[in-house]
C-alpha cells in the first residue's frame, strides 16, 4: 500500500481511496463503513460509502470533516464512549455496542468496529470504523433479559410464597407461626419490619420484630417487647386493619413529624436507629377480616422495588389465611385433646396389679383424637385391658373414640372371654351404623395367685400385645386375631390364651409407637421387642412404660400413641 499523502488543511476522499485500502472497503456495500483520520484535528472523517448513508441518512459530503460523534443522542451510553476513546488513544481496535441517532432523530443500535491502519513505520494514519444496524438483535435481547429478569422474580416470589405457606404450617404454636412469617419475609424484602396479629378483640396479641442486619437485632427484639403505643397509634396500621377485600398495600414515605406525638420517647428512638425511609403496610387477611399486618420498612425512601409490592400483595391473603388455619388446627387440636383425656381413666393399681399407661398426641397439627387405653376390674376378679385406634384423627375421631371404648365395656360385661366380647362390639357398631372403624386388643388377665395368671385376649386388626417373661424372654400375643371392628369378616370370636408366670409384664400398645413413616410395622414391633427386653428388670410397670417411651418416641412422630404396661405384684 502506498504512503499517505502527508495531512494538509484540506481532506478529500481522493486522498486515501487509493491501493488495497479501496478495494477492500468496496469490497462489500453492504457494510456502513467511515475513514477517518487521526492526524488531523479532532479526527474527522474523511470518506463514508453509500451503506453508511443508507443506514444514517447522512451524505458522504455532509459528514466528511466532521467527527463521528454526530451520531450520539442523549441515551448513548458516555461510559461505553470513554472505552471506545480510550481504547483508540491507546492504539488498540475496539468494539462496541452504541445508541446512535439517524438524520431524521430515528434511534438505532450500532455495532461498531474500529480498526486503526498502520504505514510501514507502524505510525497510525487512518481508522476504519465498521457499522452494523443491530437494533432488531438488541431489540431482541433486551426482551429476552426483561422476560428472564420478570421470570426470575416470579419464580422468586413463588418460592417465598411456598416457604411461608410450609414453615407457617409446621408449627404447632400460633405464636411460633407468626414469628415464622417475619423471619421469612423481612430480612428477603426490607431494612426491617414486624407482624403483629390481634385477638377476637381487636388487641394486639403478639407481635415480632425482625432486622435484616444482624448488628439491629437488640433494637428490634426491644422495640417488640415495648409497649404498643407505636402500633395502636399508627394510622397506617389502624388503616390496614380495618380494610376490605379490595385493599391495596402501597408504599408511603414515612411521616416523621408525626411520631413523637404517637410513640414513647424509647420506642421513638429505637425506630430511628432501625431505619425510617418508607414503609409497606400490609394486611394479613382471613376470610372475612384482617387479622393482622405485615409492616415492611426501609431505611430509604426509594429503598422498595416494584416486586417487593407485587409481592407483599400475594403475601396479604396467601399468609392471611394460612395464619387463619393454624390458629383453627390449634383450636380444633385443643378440643379434641381435652376430649380425649376426659374419656381416658386414670390408671393405678387395677385388683392388686401394677398398670401404667401413657397418651401422647401426635406432633402434626390437629393429628389427634382416635387413641384409647382401658383397665378395670370385673366382678369375678379378673381384670380387663384394652388398647384401641379408632380411625381418623380429630374431633370426630375422639368422640368415636369415647363410643367404642363404653360400648368395649358394655359387650366385656356381658360377654364370657375376650373373642365373644369383640365380636359383640363389632355388631353393636354395624348395628348402630357408626361411621368409624377401629383396630383392637382386649385381654383378660385371670390371676392364679401364686402359680401366675392365665391370659386370654383377641386382637381385632391390631398389632400384637408383648409379654416379657421373668427371665429376660419377650413373646408375641399371636393370635386369636380378626378383622377390625366395624368390618365385617371372618374370624368373629377368635381368642387365644396362655399361662403367665409371676414377675411377667405385659404391653399393649397402639401403632403409632412403632409405625411411622421410616419404619414400617414389623421393624418396629421387632425395635419393641428389644427396649422391652432391655427395660430395667425388676422396675416397676411405669418405670418400663417411661423406658419403652424414651427408645420409641420422638419430637417428630406421626401419629398418637397409646401405651399400657401391666405386671404382676410378685416382680416387687
Amino acid at each position: 500500500m502506498r504512503r499517505a499523502p502527508a495531512p494538509s488543511g484540506r481532506v478529500t476522499g481522493e486522498a486515501v481511496l487509493t491501493g488495497e485500502l479501496a478495494r477492500r472497503i468496496l469490497l462489500d456495500q453492504s457494510l456502513a463503513v467511515v475513514v477517518s483520520d487521526p492526524r488531523l484535528p479532532d479526527d474527522p472523517v474523511v470518506w463514508a460509502n453509500e451503506a453508511f448513508e443508507r443506514m444514517t441518512g447522512w451524505t458522504s459530503a455532509e459528514v466528511v470533516g466532521r467527527n463521528c460523534r454526530f451520531l450520539q443522542c442523549a441515551g448513548t451510553d458516555p461510559v461505553a464512549v470513554a472505552r471506545l476513546r480510550d481504547a483508540l488513544a491507546a492504539g488498540e481496535d475496539a468494539v462496541e455496542l452504541l445508541l446512535n441517532a439517524r438524520k431524521d432523530g430515528s434511534l438505532f443500535w450500532n455495532q461498531l468496529l474500529v480498526t486503526q491502519l498502520r504505514d510501514a513505520d507502524g505510525v497510525v494514519t487512518h481508522r476504519v470504523g465498521v457499522q452494523v444496524d443491530a437494533t432488531a438483535r438488541s431489540v431482541g435481547d433486551a426482551a429476552r433479559d426483561t422476560e428472564l429478569a420478570l421470570a426470575r422474580q416470579t419464580a422468586a416470589r413463588l418460592a417465598l410464597l411456598a416457604e411461608v405457606s410450609d414453615e407457617l404450617t409446621r408449627h404447632l404454636e400460633y405464636a411460633g407461626a407468626v414469628d415464622a412469617l417475619a423471619e421469612i419475609v423481612v430480612p428477603r424484602t426490607a431494612t426491617w419490619g414486624f407482624v403483629a396479629v390481634t385477638n377476637e378483640h381487636g388487641r394486639f396479641e403478639r407481635v415480632h420484630v425482625v432486622a435484616a442486619d444482624p448488628a439491629r437485632a437488640d433494637d428490634a427484639r426491644a422495640l417488640g417487647e415495648d409497649g404498643p403505643e407505636w402500633l395502636i397509634y399508627s394510622p397506617r396500621v389502624q388503616e390496614a386493619l380495618a380494610s376490605g377485600p379490595d385493599h391495596v398495600a402501597q408504599v408511603d414515605v414515612v411521616d416523621h413529624a408525626s411520631l413523637p406525638a404517637r410513640t414513647t420517647p424509647r420506642q421513638l428512638e429505637l425506630l430511628e436507629r432501625l431505619g425510617l425511609g418508607s414503609a409497606l403496610v400490609v394486611p394479613l387477611r382471613a376470610r372475612d377480616r384482617a387479622l393482622g399486618v405485615l409492616v415492611l420498612v426501609h431505611e430509604r425512601p426509594d429503598g422498595f422495588t416494584r416486586d417487593v409490592e407485587v409481592t407483599a400483595a400475594h403475601l396479604s391473603r396467601r399468609a392471611g389465611v394460612v395464619l387463619e388455619n393454624v390458629r383453627l388446627y390449634l383450636a380444633e387440636r385443643e378440643a379434641a385433646l381435652t376430649l380425649q383425656r376426659s374419656l381416658l381413666p386414670v390408671i393405678g393399681d387395677v385388683a392388686g396389679l401394677d398398670v401404667a399407661a401413657t397418651y401422647l398426641p401426635s406432633a402434626r397439627m390437629a393429628q389427634v383424637g382416635g387413641d384409647w387405653f382401658d383397665a378395670f376390674a370385673l366382678p369375678d376378679g379378673a381384670v380387663c385391658l384394652a388398647v384401641g385406634d379408632v380411625v381418623g384423627h380429630d374431633l370426630r375421631a375422639a368422640a368415636s373414640m369415647g363410643q367404642m371404648r363404653s360400648l368395649l365395656r358394655a359387650a366385656v360385661w356381658a360377654s364370657q372371654g375376650p373373642g365373644a366380647a369383640l365380636a359383640r362390639l363389632d355388631e353393636l357398631v354395624r348395628g348402630l351404623e357408626l361411621p368409624d372403624l377401629a383396630t383392637c386388643v382386649l385381654v383378660r388377665w385371670d390371676p392364679g395367685g401364686a402359680g401366675g395368671a392365665h391370659l386370654r385376649w383377641a386382637s381385632a386388626g391390631h398389632p400384637p400385645g408383648l409379654l416379657r417373661l421373668p427371665d429376660g424372654t419377650v413373646v408375641d400375643l399371636d393370635g386369636g386375631r380378626t378383622t377390625p371392628v366395624g368390618v365385617h369378616g371372618q374370624g368373629a370370636g377368635a381368642q387365644a390364651g396362655r399361662d403367665v408366670p409371676p414377675g411377667a409384664t405385659l404391653v399393649l400398645y397402639s401403632d403409632g409407637l412403632v409405625e411411622r413413616r421410616d419404619r414400617g410395622l414389623r421393624d418396629g414391633v421387632a425395635r419393641l421387642r428389644s427396649a422391652l427386653a432391655a427395660a430395667p428388670p425388676g422396675g416397676s410397670a411405669a418405670q418400663v412404660r417411661d423406658a419403652l417411651v424414651a427408645a420409641l418416641v420422638d419430637g417428630h412422630q406421626e401419629d398418637d400413641v397409646c401405651l399400657l404396661v401391666v405386671q404382676d405384684p410378685a416382680t416387687d
